[in-house]
């Protein structure tokens, strides 16, 4: 049998990254209002790739995980952007 371990986090973590997401969020509606041309998708991933990543860090406790769990949600999501880019391609060349 596995023990688990409680993963006690401060409140005061929470609310620094709700604080944080919410200023990302701010920001992605900032950067809507301009033009980057075709960096436009680029910037809205980048925003998008990093408040995701603190919600999977912070909210879903990954960074308590071992390395082989780590591992397996890089490789899906490593797969899942291959999918979606070669999405990206397909659409791009028709």
């Amino acid at each position: 049998m596995s023990e688990e371990h409680a993963h006690i986090v401060p409140y005061k973590t929470f609310a620094i990254v709700w604080i944080g997401l919410l200023i990302l969020t701010g920001i992605t509606i900032t950067v809507a209002q301009y033009d980057f041309g075709a960096w436009n998708v680029w910037v809205a991933l980048g925003i998008a790739v990093i408040k995701s990543g603190l919600v999977v860090a912070v909210f879903m406790h990954m960074k308590y995980e071992s390395r082989l769990f780590k591992l397996s949600l890089f490789a899906a999501l490593l797969i899942l952007a291959v999918f979606i880019g070669l999405n990206f391609f397909d659409v791009l060349y028709r």
